[in-house]
């Protein structure tokens, strides 16, 4: 899987992106409401993991998570 952290504008925010192997879109959020899109992809029992390499994680950069 790859995060990726995309920076807003004046009128939108800014988001985190994960995605699958094949780059397949599996969850879109803003950082401070995580919750409901990383239990909708089941990704509930690592969200302390994810949040954390978001928050650190530049704009326009992709990381790949090994988790």
């Amino acid at each position: 899987m790859f995060i990726l952290k995309i920076q807003g504008t004046k009128n939108i925010p800014d988001y985190i992106q994960i995605r699958d192997e094949d780059f397949t879109l599996l969850a879109y959020f803003r950082l401070n409401n995580h919750k409901r899109a990383l239990a909708r992809c089941n990704l509930m029992d690592k969200i302390e993991i994810i949040v954390k390499i978001a928050e650190e994680l530049p704009y326009g950069q992709i990381r790949k998570l090994d988790i």
